[in-house]
């Protein structure tokens, strides 16, 4: 099975006046084909870091990550978003939803940006929804759903674009333990069937367990 994504060395410091603080200190990681590996660390530990340099969602690494075989580093600014928007989705804690858009409307819009016809884009977004249990609820704006109903939203919006890796950090962190059990269960449950590959940052070793795979991120440092 092929690596969707795998990373060498990488290393992220940062400058605090004048003392360096050093976040990742050398990390290797795996994330096979089809994977889903739970990145579990305590709060501090480097876990949004390791997601935002996967996700190439900001520069300052360094180390080596290749994302489908192709090589992050060497990537220039248009080349480093078309590799994020052809090969990467994401759910964060907050789902970070449009306010002012249906929750079909949030799920097509990402497919029209790359490139999906409105109709495909449509009828994508009905069939996620509705695998999701939300299908009566796709004309209903964010503030007209539940805190659960808004995380299956912004779930099947990371996945409407069939990315190789879903990067998700603390996706079910709002919200109460029986909710968060349903919604977890539902994202590993349409990530496998749509054969994604998914990083989930948790501290909950609970949820951490109904993954594939565990590593486990301390002081910078996979353990």
């Amino acid at each position: 099975m092929n690596d969707t994504v795998s990373v060498r060395g990488l290393k992220r410091t940062f400058k605090q006046g004048e003392t360096i603080i050093q976040v990742l200190r050398g990390i290797d990681l795996d994330v096979r084909q089809g994977e889903i590996v739970a990145l579990l660390g305590p709060s501090g530990s480097g876990k949004s870091t390791l997601l935002q340099a996967v996700g190439l969602l900001e520069g300052g690494f360094e180390g080596s990550i290749r994302i489908n075989g192709e090589e992050a580093a060497a990537l220039e600014n248009d080349g480093r978003t078309r590799l994020r928007r052809n090969a990467l989705g994401f759910v964060y804690q907050f789902h970070h939803l449009l306010p002012d858009f249906s929750a079909a409307e949030n799920v097509v819009l990402p497919q029209l940006i790359h490139g999906a016809t409105r109709a495909a884009a449509e009828e994508r977004a009905d069939a996620l929804l509705s695998s999701l249990g939300l299908a009566q609820r796709l004309t209903h704006r964010p503030s007209q759903l539940s805190g659960g109903e808004q995380q299956r939203v912004a779930v099947a919006r990371a996945l409407a674009n069939r990315p190789l890796l879903v990067l998700a950090d603390e996706p079910t962190g709002n919200l109460d333990e029986a909710t968060a059990d349903i919604v977890l269960a539902e994202f590993l449950r349409l990530v496998r069937e749509e054969g994604s590959a998914a990083l989930v940052a948790t501290h909950n070793e609970r949820l951490a367990a109904k993954m594939d795979r565990v590593v486990r991120l301390h002081d910078g440092v996979l353990e």
